[in-house]
């Protein structure tokens, strides 16, 4: 850890993680003397860092996580899921899965869930790695012929005129039946199990919090919105597309889920080991 009582938490700075932080960020939960310190950066950044182990709680994206078994397990709440929604891979024009073979594909980040869901629905596509709010422009400007957009860009990509080619959690969810995850919380897995214990139930307790006062936290998470902040009906909606029950708790469909989208990843060739997801429990 950081130090004998300081816990650093990575996450990124969008509406749903702000709106499932925000008890923890307010000293709204206890914490029982530790001093968190928050961390704020966009996924794929995240994702990178958590190589180096550089976070006690980092969120990560789901693709990372087979590189990052070494260092981090799963944290039993806190993720994100897209049930029956998730990326959408739009273009300027109507296109089908057919006529994006060989076609570069912007995506936000390359160890990003929305890659690997990508090349899954299409694995002859190219990519070019763009941060993620500068898809809809790569889009746009030609530089790739289609883009995955994430975030609050999954609400707001119709405002921009542009075409939904697919909605890749609802091509998930039709091909296994399943919710396509996306984004955990991890933990350093050198941190004692007792603490790995704790802090995962603070966590959960900050979870729980924010949706029993969700209008108190969706006014702290709103400022984290983006393209959409001005608008608190798509905002809300947005937070409660990725945190709800789910994210309390992942139950056996949401494991199961994992290694699924896990396995699927290797069987591809798109990850290239395999891996049994290795949740604390509390």
């Amino acid at each position: 850890m950081s130090s004998s009582n300081k816990i650093t938490i990575a996450h990124s700075p969008d509406s749903d993680d702000a709106f499932m932080f925000y008890a923890l960020t307010q000293g709204l939960v206890e914490t029982h003397g530790l001093d968190i310190e928050h961390r704020l950066d966009d996924i794929e950044t995240l994702n990178r860092a958590a190589f180096e182990g550089r976070y006690d709680i980092t969120a990560i994206s789901f693709h990372a996580y087979p590189y990052l078994a070494d260092k981090y397990r799963l944290m039993p709440c806190g993720a994100s899921f897209g049930d029956g929604y998730g990326p959408v891979v739009v273009a300027t024009e109507g296109v089908d899965r057919d006529m994006l073979s060989g076609e570069i594909v912007a995506i936000p980040g390359k160890l990003t869930t929305a890659h690997l869901a990508l090349k899954l629905w299409n694995p002859t596509v190219e990519t070019l790695i763009v941060p993620f709010d500068e898809i809809f422009e790569a889009v746009e400007s030609g530089a790739a012929r289609a883009g995955v957009v994430i975030h609050e860009g999954q609400l707001t990509w119709e405002d921009r005129g542009l075409r939904s080619v697919v909605d890749l959690g609802v091509w998930w969810q039709e091909e296994t039946g399943g919710p396509l995850p996306l984004g955990a919380n991890a933990i350093r897995s050198d941190i004692s199990p007792e603490m790995q214990v704790q802090l995962s139930k603070m966590l959960r307790a900050s979870i729980d919090f924010a949706l029993d006062h969700r209008q108190d936290a969706l006014d702290y998470a709103i400022r984290y919105a983006r393209d959409i902040e001005q608008d608190r009906e798509r905002s809300d909606k947005f937070v409660g597309m990725y945190v709800n029950e789910w994210t309390r708790d992942y139950g056996e469909a949401g494991r199961r889920a994992v290694r699924e989208l896990l396995e699927r990843g290797f069987e591809a060739g798109v990850i290239d080991r395999e891996v049994e997801p290795d949740f604390v429990e509390i």
